[in-house]
């Protein structure tokens, strides 16, 4: 079985145009502005780009849910490793499910997971984003859920750069987005 992977960078500044790996690529093109987040993190406070992004920016990671998906548990509990150097280079990181406050404020005790736990309850900013997995019937369990995607947002909201997987159960190293973001740097 091929696997269907999206890596975009933003590489307009020097081709022009956006490199792409393959066409599956969900979610807002780069170089667009974002649109505005209406969640909660684990706590039930509102929170938004503005309030989450480093002095460089945000790096938002969309999961399909923190209860019952094992490889998405799995990356977020990797994901506690990428804090600190994240936070080297001016960025945050945080994480977005339709899961309930209350569960992602469970799963952070758990797991001692330092970052935000964001919940999008009915999916509002999943479809607002463009990320909503259709493949699940209304009625499933998982309607509602995203495709698995990590946004590499500017502190004013714009797209530099996405990762986006078909196969939930794939998910990109650390390694290569910290060399994304190296790369974004390079071209400032």
């Amino acid at each position: 079985m091929q696997r269907r992977v999206s890596i975009v960078l933003a590489l307009s500044l020097l081709t022009g145009g956006i490199a792409q790996a393959q066409a599956f690529s969900p979610g807002p093109p780069v170089g667009s502005q974002v649109p505005a987040l209406q969640v909660t993190d684990s706590k039930g406070s509102a929170a938004s780009i503005a309030e989450l992004a480093g002095q460089n920016g945000l790096v938002l990671v969309f999961v399909r849910s923190a209860k019952w998906c094992p490889f998405c548990q799995k990356q977020m509990v990797e994901l506690r490793e990428a804090v600190a150097p994240l936070a080297a280079r001016g960025y945050r990181i945080a994480a977005l499910s339709y899961d309930p406050a209350g569960l992602l404020n469970q799963f952070a005790t758990k797991w001692d997971i330092a970052y935000p736990l964001l919940s999008d309850p009915g999916s509002v900013t999943i479809d607002a984003w463009k990320l909503r997995d259709m493949r699940h019937a209304p009625g499933s369990f998982a309607w509602g859920t995203p495709y698995s995607s990590i946004f590499v947002i500017s502190p004013t909201g714009t797209l530099k750069a996405k990762f986006a997987e078909e196969d939930y159960k794939t998910r990109p190293p650390l390694s290569v987005i910290l060399t994304t973001i190296d790369g974004l740097a390079n071209l400032r």
